[in-house]
């Protein structure tokens, strides 16, 4: 039986990007804003935010975890061995991983939380067969096919076996512990001392503040009431950069115009592709992000750049769109988070746009809860201006919500020979070929104008400069263990 040893030794994590950093000496506290609150605090509750699972990044933890390369390196798990070209893996859990109540993490641990996982409908946990506890510290996941991508899914939490209460028993195996959490006012986390990386984290608490909306936010950081946050380029020009260190990264999601397949007139194929040929994306990056910013007309970020296919962008054509309109005037509402400033420039930005085509757009800014109720989980809207992540670092993830029986795809968007293509990858072991089929599938979406792709918006963090060691990540993440301060002499 061929075996492929793929992740070996607890040194190889120590010397990663993930977990390196700098030893200062704790702090006492580091402030960073955000706009919006996690949905959950459940890691195996697949309904979370952006937001929400970047938070989570600190308290729960994989049995591998991505560096800023995106490459997978032990975490939970300290080996990994690899069967059947793909369908097995066998995993050699660490010793001493301790869970923040101070119990040691056991297979049990891992297979509980796996198959809680499974049930609850994760994106690619569906191709597993079986979860297994093989010996003391071993745990086998047994593939129904082989799938030489499935790692990045093995970065699921990992929580206590038993706990089914996991809103209020918050108990990871992370650096921090949530301490306490205040509804639209707080989130702190606590350095969690025996966590198994003795150097880290450097801080020894991260109060995350929530804010009502950007112009709170900037008012925070301006003052220092809070040490960082994420950011947009408009915003940055307005900070003094002597005291504020603007760090450049793309958000890794997908921004788009997401359009309801369903709703008339856009159940009509011609329509969709009348407001694709009818949006200029560089004007939208030239007036709402001044300037910065790539046009992708992909649904998967072009930093995944072996699977990324260029060069599927609509040029920007308004006669072309006013000719496949079948009327000549249609109203368009877009519904729009409020707390999301730079979604809603683009609004204002397309809404202009497509006044030129005799589309008459209605802005609809609602409050974030609302959004989720009424567009992600009620699909009753028309149109959304939104960015779409991916839980892991895989085209899949970003690929699966287009997939027509998913319940994760609120756009409604039912293609058959996407359908055939996404199911091709799945079981296509050749990476060559299976790269082609990630391409032929971006195709598909496109093409069929299930929406208006634009591009992965270039973010910045706002760190005061008493502060250093923030990493990025191909993935909406922060990771806070690796922040420390600077001293001060």
């Amino acid at each position: 039986m061929n075996k492929k040893l793929f992740l070996i030794l607890a040194a190889v994590i120590a010397l990663s990007p993930a977990c390196s950093g700098k030893k200062t000496g704790a702090s006492s506290e580091f402030r960073y804003g955000f706009t919006t609150e996690p949905s959950t605090l459940d890691p195996l509750n697949p309904g979370n935010t952006a937001d929400g699972r970047s938070i989570l990044f600190n308290v729960f933890e994989g049995l591998v975890k991505p560096d800023t390369t995106g490459e997978m390196k032990p975490c939970v798990a300290e080996t990994l061995t690899i069967e059947q070209g793909g369908r097995v893996y066998n995993f050699t859990i660490r010793e001493g991983v301790r869970f923040h109540d101070g119990s040691v993490l056991t297979a049990g641990d891992v297979k509980f939380s796996l198959d809680a996982a499974i049930d609850a409908g994760f994106i690619g946990l569906d191709r597993i067969e079986d979860v297994s506890v093989t010996g003391e510290n071993q745990i086998r996941v047994t593939l129904k096919e082989p799938d030489p991508e499935f790692l990045p899914y093995m970065t699921t939490g990992i929580v206590k076996a038993g706990n089914t209460e996991r809103e209020k028993n918050i108990i990871g195996t992370g650096p921090f512990y949530i301490e306490s959490y205040t509804i639209q006012q707080t989130l702190v986390l606590k350095k969690f001392a025996d966590y198994w990386q003795p150097d880290l984290p450097h801080l020894e608490k991260v109060t995350i503040v929530f804010f009502a909306n950007y112009d709170a936010l900037m008012v925070a950081i301006r003052g220092g009431g809070i040490n960082g946050a994420s950011i947009t380029g408009p915003m940055a020009a307005q900070l003094d950069h002597r005291k504020i260190n603007i760090i450049h990264s793309y958000s890794a999601a997908v921004q788009l115009l997401a359009l309801n397949n369903e709703c008339p007139p856009l159940n009509d194929i011609r329509v969709r592709r009348a407001l694709n040929y009818g949006i200029d994306v560089q004007d939208i990056i030239d007036t709402a992000f001044f300037g910065v910013g790539v046009p992708s007309g992909s649904p998967i970020i072009p930093g995944l750049s072996a699977y990324y296919q260029s060069s599927l962008e609509y040029p920007y054509e308004p006669d072309t769109a006013k000719s496949l309109l079948p009327q000549d005037d249609f109203e368009l509402e877009i519904t729009v988070p409020s707390n999301y400033s730079m979604h809603v420039d683009t609004a204002q930005v397309i809404a202009n746009q497509l006044s030129k085509i005799g589309v008459t757009v209605t802005i609809k800014l609602v409050d974030w809860a609302t959004w989720l109720s009424d567009v992600y989980f009620g699909r009753n809207y028309m149109g959304t201006i939104i960015s779409l992540d991916s839980p892991i670092v895989s085209p899949k993830s970003f690929l699966n919500r287009y997939y027509s029986t998913n319940s994760s795809n609120f756009i409604n968007f039912s293609n058959s020979d996407f359908d055939r293509i996404y199911d091709s990858i799945l079981v296509e072991t050749d990476e060559t070929k299976r790269i082609g089929l990630y391409r032929d599938a971006q195709r598909a979406i496109t093409e069929n104008a299930a929406s208006v792709f634009i591009q992965d918006i270039l973010y910045y963090k706002a760190i005061d400069r008493s502060y250093d060691g923030v990493l990025e990540y191909p993935l909406y993440v922060i990771d806070f263990a690796s922040i420390y301060e600077i001293p001060k002499n």
